[in-house]
């Protein structure tokens, strides 16, 4: 795969707005806003362009995938011009100190309540415990695996009685 500059591709009004809804969005709200993002080619540059944006405006955001994908993610996070560099750190594994002062976290779980209270999902399984979030964003690729997987957790988010909002989609509707 081919590295892409984020920059390539301008911001689809989608991101804009996940982006500026998760940086007025407070802490103390209930109820867990759910979002995805479906049949998307490809998911980690979507993902470099959206935590650039978050953390340029100062939201947290820890991001969940499975383990190849999140060294791709890492990989491509470091690889870009020193201006465009977005600080990021793997989890579990740094202090309190490096993690505390570092917006974007890493894992291939959400991780507790110290953790950033925006969660990224690339195509791990759901969270377990949405109480220690505030939103969820989640990027579902354009093969016939991601969409299953992500059908599968838009499912299980009706069923814990949220209502999850689809922002883009290139591909079969999820629900």
């Amino acid at each position: 795969m081919a590295l892409r500059h984020p920059q390539a591709a301008p911001l689809s009004a989608d991101v804009e707005q996940t982006v500026g809804q998760t940086a007025e969005r407070t802490a103390g709200q209930a109820v867990t806003q759910v979002e995805f993002h479906s049949g998307v080619a490809d998911p980690v540059a979507f993902a470099c362009r959206l935590l650039r944006k978050a953390a340029r405006q100062g939201v947290r955001v820890q991001v969940t995938a499975p383990p190849e994908r999140l060294a791709q993610l890492d990989h491509n996070l470091w690889a870009h011009d020193a201006q465009d560099f977005v600080p990021h750190v793997r989890m579990p594994g740094a202090s309190a100190a490096v993690a505390g002062r570092t917006p974007i976290w890493l894992a291939r779980a959400a991780l507790g309540a110290d953790a950033p209270r925006v969660l990224m999902n690339l195509g791990a399984g759901g969270p377990a415990d949405l109480a220690a979030l505030d939103r969820v964003i989640e990027i579902v690729g354009s093969d016939a695996d991601a969409a299953d997987g992500g059908r599968e957790r838009w499912r299980a988010y009706k069923a814990m009685g949220l209502s999850p909002k689809q922002l883009s989609d290139a591909g079969t509707p999820l629900g």
